[in-house]
């Protein structure tokens, strides 16, 4: 790709040496899958900057005993470790170092190996400890200069300490950061659990109450709620009026005689009611036995949640972070204050650290005081977003209670099926029946829309849709061009007032198409939205779409399981094709997530020279302790280069160093149940998608119809950097490249050279994005009708 004029005002981290510096990376308090792969990042960027890293074993407990504790860190030393859940290097809670004494023993151990910079992975406590080390460390060393323990050049030349924090923390309960790092892995551990007892439950006609982790956070409950459609969810952050006994026995009866099979009641361990007192997994089962009679098994989930292999999210998230944390210490100076790496939307950003803790304090102070409504308000806008969504789906009301609003709305899938696509429906249908509207189903897709096969949909036929995997409403490529009058016919005998499309890239060329052909047709001048699902996540206008997340957990599994069969076998090198079309956002972010040598996209052109280039890359490598290797190649990412063709040229070049195995993962990528990132994804940004239509619907009401003809009627809705943006699809336009179905700008791009330097290659990597010390924002402007956080 052609690299951007603005050259001039860019930044890299060239500039940024490491030589001469000492860097230490530690894990502590609970553990968190996800932490092994923060520690590779930091240590193989800090060698790759030249630093010396160190490995602390034990957290703090290491820093304090010393000796051993502290390890020299090698490349191949944090080798096969991405993939491991927990922390290698192990944690520990420490007493010791809470204590003057123990800190200052701290102190000195790291003095001796000229250590000045502290990578520290873990929870608020563990983040404000080295907090308050980095602000008693001058006088510790005057303390030790003072005891005789160091000599006055010691003191000197280890002046200042500086620290980068990173978040493993599976509650998500830090304020700043949308997500902690482990977080996603334990709703997949969650999710996973829903799944198998759903369907126990559903032969038995049965209740079952889960708890869930989460003393003071009830980020874990409330998300796996709402990816499983859970009826009922306990969170200490949202305790029940009184007389909730009541409601939710009646709610669980009504949901009975909606010929529901299963009821799933989700706890979190720190759940409360309005006065304090705990809501517990057994009384909530003695409560439904004795009130309803029903079948009911408690299940607590416990370390279940923090087990298992991390998730492609949080191996992605934790490299990223573990590369931003090494360049914020390469850039801190005295005056820098000890930062956090978060991530904001879709961008990592650096905080000060205290200014997070102190708001995860107040989240705490406010819940004590009974400030239950502020508390989520300092939790953070995800979480925010998070329960306004869940309250809209599970406040359903009767038939005479709804508004009116005699509009009829229809909801259709387009394109190939993608994971996460049925709880965008059900989300969908759930929230235009509680807005008021009549809610159609089409059939698959603009195929199905113009052989008349709309049918309404009511609250009940969505159940259990969340977890579903492909397109239950069905989904075709056609796209409407050819059928336009069909179409507008139908429009017409159904009297549909709204769209909402949720697919790939035809249904972003068909919206295109209904919104170019509203001067010809009056019944195509409605609100039109489409909501982006596809796993090649090469829609314009979205850094992400539904069903991407669900393809990259599916890579990255096939990708362990290889390299786990390579493990017997020495010196073999494994060539996986991934789908994706002309886009190379799975094959790049899958090799990030599994640790790939090289990746072959069709965005960045590659010639014979770097495909021997990498074979001899991968020459050296079976000459060290890693004797295996993964190639990834996206479906098109050139026409010549096939799989076959590199396969074969790897397997020539390599004769008598290592032999080759290719493996084309197929359709496999789009299979399976939805992760629960894309359930909740899904759910999310279609509820949202509804609510603009409502909006819309109501604007463009004048004369007894609806008409709609502005550009800023036919909108797509997508994730942009940190925030969900309704973006009028003829402005999209200009970003699209129609030849190769892809933007012609990806965010994701500036992930590669992060996968390189992981892989030991030497490459450019523009840091212009990064460095920014930014605030925790307190109060935040009133979400504008086009914009909100996600």
């Amino acid at each position: 790709m052609a690299a951007p004029k603005r050259q001039d005002t860019r930044k890299f981290f060239e500039n940024l040496s490491g030589e001469g510096k000492s860097i230490a990376v530690l894990t502590s308090g609970g553990d968190a899958q996800g932490m092994n792969a923060a520690v590779r990042a930091a240590v193989r960027m800090g060698i790759y900057v030249g630093a010396k890293v160190y490995f602390i074993h034990e957290g703090y407990q290491g820093m304090v005993d010393g000796g051993d504790n502290i390890e020299e860190a090698t490349w191949e030393s944090v080798s096969s470790m991405l993939q491991v859940g927990g922390t290698v290097i192990g944690s520990a809670r420490c007493k010791e170092f809470r204590t003057h004494e123990g800190r200052l023993k701290a102190a000195r151990n790291l003095v001796q190996r000229g250590i000045t910079n502290l990578c520290v992975i873990g929870g608020d406590g563990s983040l404000t400890g080295a907090n308050l080390f980095r602000e008693e460390w001058s006088g510790l060393l005057d303390e030790l200069l003072q005891q005789g323990l160091i000599d006055e050049e010691g003191a000197r030349s280890n002046s200042e300490l500086h620290i980068v924090g990173m978040v493993g923390s599976i509650d998500n309960d830090f304020c700043g950061t949308d997500m902690t790092i482990g977080t996603d892995s334990a709703l997949h551990r969650i999710i996973e659990v829903v799944d198998a007892i759903m369907t126990t439950a559903q032969s038995h006609q049965r209740t079952f109450v889960l708890e869930v982790m989460g003393r003071h956070c009830g980020y874990l409950a409330l998300v796996s709620a709402l990816a499983c459609g859970a009826d009922w969810v306990f969170i200490p952050e949202m305790p029940p009026e009184d007389g909730w006994e009541d409601n939710m026995c009646q709610k669980l009866s009504e949901n009975r005689a909606d010929k529901k099979r299963l009821n799933i009641i989700i706890v979190a361990e720190g759940a409360i009611d309005s006065h304090n007192k705990p809501i517990t997994p057994d009384y909530i089962k003695d409560l439904v036995v004795r009130c309803l009679g029903f079948d009911t098994r408690v299940t607590i989930l416990g370390h279940v949640q923090r087990g298992g292999t991390p998730s492609a999210f949080d191996r992605i998230l934790a490299s990223r972070m573990g590369v931003e944390a090494v360049l914020a210490l390469l850039e801190a100076s005295a005056t820098t204050p000890a930062c956090v790496v978060s991530l904001v939307g879709n961008q990592a950003v650096r905080l000060p650290l205290m200014e997070c803790v102190q708001m995860t304090q107040e989240v705490q102070k406010a819940m004590d005081e009974k400030k239950f409504e502020e508390a989520v308000r300092l939790r953070g806008r995800s979480f925010e977003n998070n329960l306004s969504t869940y309250r809209l789906l599970s406040n359903r009301k009767a038939d005479s209670e709804l508004p009116h609003s005699s509009f009829n709305v229809a909801v259709l899938n387009v394109g190939a099926p993608a994971a996460g696509m049925n709880g965008a429906v059900r989300a969908a249908v759930r929230v235009g029946i509680t807005e008021g509207h009549k809610m159609f189903a089409v059939s698959d897709g603009f195929e199905g829309f113009y052989k008349g096969q709309i049918k309404e949909i009511k609250w009940g036929d969505v159940g259990g849709w969340t977890g579903q995997g492909g397109s239950l409403l069905g989904t075709k490529r056609t796209l409407p061009g050819k059928h336009l009058d069909k179409i507008a016919e139908q429009m017409r005998i159904h009297n549909i007032n709204a769209l909402l499309v949720i697919g790939g890239f035809e249904a972003y060329m068909g919206l295109l198409e209904l919104s170019a052909a509203r001067e010809k047709y009056d019944e195509l001048c409605v609100p039109m939205v489409m909501v982006p699902a596809t796993v090649s996540n090469n829609i314009p206008g979205s850094d992400l779409s539904i069903g991407s997340d669900t393809a990259l957990n599916a890579i990255t599994d096939t990708c362990d399981r290889i390299k786990q069969s390579a493990s017997g076998t020495k010196r073999r090198v494994f060539i996986i094709e991934t789908m994706g079309g002309y886009c190379g956002y799975l094959a790049t972010v899958g090799g990030l997530a599994a640790g790939a040598d090289a990746v072959y996209i069709y965005e960045e052109p590659f010639d014979i020279r770097d495909l021997q280039a990498n074979v001899q890359h991968l020459t050296e490598k079976m000459k060290t302790s890693i004797q295996r290797g993964l190639v990834l190649r996206n479906e098109n990412s050139n026409e010549n280069f096939t799989t076959d063709f590199i396969y074969q040229l790897y397997s020539e070049e390599g004769q008598g160093v290592f032999d080759c195995r290719k493996n084309i993962l197929g359709h496999m990528q789009q299979g399976g149940a939805p992760s629960p990132f894309d359930r909740n994804f899904g759910t999310k940004i279609a509820a949202k998608a509804v609510q603009w239509i409502t909006r819309t619907l109501k604007d463009s009401f004048k004369g007894g119809r609806v008409f709609a003809n502005s550009d800023d009627t036919a909108c797509l809705l997508g994730m942009r950097r940190r925030a969900l943006v309704f973006q009028p699809v003829s402005q999209l336009r200009d970003e699209t490249d129609f030849v190769h179905r892809i933007p012609k700008e990806q965010w994701w791009l500036k992930l590669r050279p992060l996968m390189k330097i992981l892989a030991k290659y030497k490459t450019s990597y523009d840091v212009s994005d990064s460095g920014q010390l930014e605030h925790v924002t307190r109060v935040r402007p009133k979400d504008s009708k086009t914009s909100s956080a996600i």
